[in-house]
């Protein structure tokens, strides 16, 4: 049970590592993007050549969220930064075929091979806690998760940075009358989202293969996760991915034909009767 426990937790760490970003981007910037899960994988793709080329997996984990960041940053600026007012069919279209290009992209790199990353040694090993052996990475892969949840939760409550976010997500006028560069502060955010999701790719590497279109599988997990949570809620986020992840956890264990089933059935239940969100109120600010 422990274990079980222990499992729905770490995959739900990953999932909010990616689903954070998707909420602050809708939430800040009323983006849905879908080549978000995308920078899952690119995170990965990096975390392994960093690894193979230091022998470090340290150097992954600092490198590979700074590089997507980078990207992701030149995908704000470039392509969708001009759609901010356009309707949310165009960023759809843009961000999907964005997606197409970035796996592409991957395939002609690294191919279709399967690559993995070891577990570092000085997190290798079973830890015993009330009287079961518990892998000492999946705990580390959990406290990761909370640590972010609890920086970003401060970040948004406790900063003047949150403060301009929060402003920024319901009067833009007025922040900009304001002499408040809210360019600067959307790029900031898309940064931020790409970071994390890099910071998923990296932490998901040694627990599942690295291959091109992983991307696609964590990105629907976490418009699930965006959605049940409440669009732009980082609490709801927060809390729907450890749900999630607990959910597809004990779904594996005991019912593993029905653990798809069960998540959409989350997903149509969620939708039906509040469809803002289990963590939104009609009118409440977002994050």
């Amino acid at each position: 049970m422990l274990t079980t426990v222990l499992i729905g937790l770490s995959i739900g760490a990953v999932l909010l590592l990616v689903a954070a970003g998707l909420a602050l981007a809708f939430g800040m910037l009323g983006v849905v993007n879908f080549a978000h899960g995308t920078l899952y994988m690119l995170g990965a793709f990096v975390a392994v050549e960093a690894v193979a080329r230091s022998g470090s997996f340290v150097t992954g984990l600092l490198i590979a969220p700074l590089v997507i960041a980078a990207l992701a940053v030149a995908i704000e600026a470039l392509l969708l930064r001009p759609l901010y007012e356009q309707s949310h069919e165009k960023q759809l279209l843009l961000t999907f075929g964005l997606l197409i290009l970035l796996d592409e992209v991957a395939n002609a790199i690294w191919g279709l091979n399967y690559r993995h990353i070891q577990i570092p040694g000085f997190l290798s090993g079973q830890m015993e806690v009330l009287g079961e052996k518990l892998p000492v990475y999946r705990v580390f892969v959990i406290a990761a998760g909370a640590l972010v949840a609890v920086v970003l939760v401060l970040m948004i409550d406790r900063t003047r940075i949150g403060m301009v976010l929060r402003a920024a997500m319901t009067h833009a006028q007025m922040v900009r009358g304001l002499g408040i560069s809210i360019a600067r502060y959307r790029t900031a955010v898309f940064a931020l989202g790409g970071a994390l999701a890099g910071l998923g790719g990296v932490i998901a590497a040694p627990l599942s293969p690295v291959q091109v279109n992983m991307g696609g599988t964590v990105i629907l997990d976490s418009f699930m996760v965006v959605i049940v949570g409440g669009l732009g809620n980082v609490r709801g986020a927060v809390a729907a991915a450890f749900a999630l992840g607990l959910l597809r956890a004990f779904g594996q264990q005991y019912a593993v034909e029905y653990v798809d089933l069960l998540t959409y059935v989350l997903l149509v239940i969620v939708l039906l009767l509040r469809p803002q969100g289990l963590f939104n109120s009609p009118g409440a600010r977002k994050a």
